[in-house]
C-alpha cells in the first residue's frame, strides 16, 4: 500500500524463504542510497532518529558505520532496559555484537566485504559489522537512544538464549574473524 503512493518505497515478495541473509541480500539490491539503515521488521525508531543519523553524517562525512544507543519496548508498551552504548571499541566488539541497533552502514563498504553471508543467520549483523571492522575503524557513536527494541516471547531480544542457532552463528562469525586476527585464535 505505501509503495503505491511513495516512489522510494519499494516491496519485493521472494519466490521461496531465503532466510535473512538472502532476503537482507535481496533488500540491498533495491536500495539505491549511499547509507543504508539495517532495522528489525517490528521494532520502531525515535521519531527524531533520520534526523540524528543525518547530523551526524554531516559532521562525520568520513564516517563509514554510524549505530545508536537503544532501549527495548515491553508487551504493554512502556520502554525499558536502556543499553547505553561506548564509543568505537574494537575489543569490546570482539566480544559481543554491542553496536546493534541502530546501525547505518556506507554502502560501500557493505559491499566491499560481499553484503550477508548466508549460514550465519541469527548473527549475521555481527557477522557483517566483524567483517567491516576489518576494513574500518570509522564507527561513529551516536549517543541517543534512537531504536526501541520490541521484546516478544521467543525472540532473541527476550533473552540471549531463545536462539541457540543465533549464538553458534555468533561463535562461527567470531572465529571466522580471529582466525585473520591470528593464526593461532581460538574463541572459547
Amino acid at each position: 500500500r505505501w509503495a503505491k503512493h511513495d516512489d522510494r518505497i519499494r516491496v519485493q515478495y521472494g519466490e521461496q524463504n531465503q532466510h535473512i541473509s538472502g532476503a537482507s541480500n535481496s533488500a540491498l539490491n533495491l536500495a539505491e542510497g549511499e547509507f543504508v539503515g539495517l532495522m528489525d521488521n517490528d521494532d520502531e525508531l525515535h521519531p527524531l532518529a533520520l534526523e540524528y543519523i543525518v547530523n551526524a553524517i554531516n559532521q562525520n562525512p568520513d564516517g563509514d558505520y554510524f549505530y545508536t544507543d537503544e532501549d527495548k519496548i515491553d508487551e504493554q508498551g512502556r520502554h525499558c532496559q536502556p543499553h547505553f552504548k561506548p564509543d568505537w571499541s574494537p575489543i569490546l566488539l570482539e566480544s559481543m555484537m554491542y553496536v546493534g541497533h541502530f546501525g547505518v552502514i556506507r554502502r560501500s563498504c557493505i559491499d566491499q566485504v560481499g553484503g550477508f553471508r548466508k549460514g550465519y543467520e541469527g548473527s549475521q549483523d555481527f557477522d557483517l559489522t566483524l567483517r567491516i571492522s576489518e576494513i574500518t575503524d570509522r564507527f561513529i557513536h551516536i549517543p541517543k537512544v534512537l531504536y526501541h527494541w520490541r521484546i516478544i516471547p521467543g525472540s532473541v531480544s527476550g533473552g540471549s538464549d531463545a536462539k541457540s542457532y543465533a549464538y553458534d552463528a555468533a561463535v562461527k562469525a567470531l572465529s571466522d574473524h580471529a582466525i585473520k586476527q591470528s593464526n593461532d585464535a581460538e574463541v572459547v
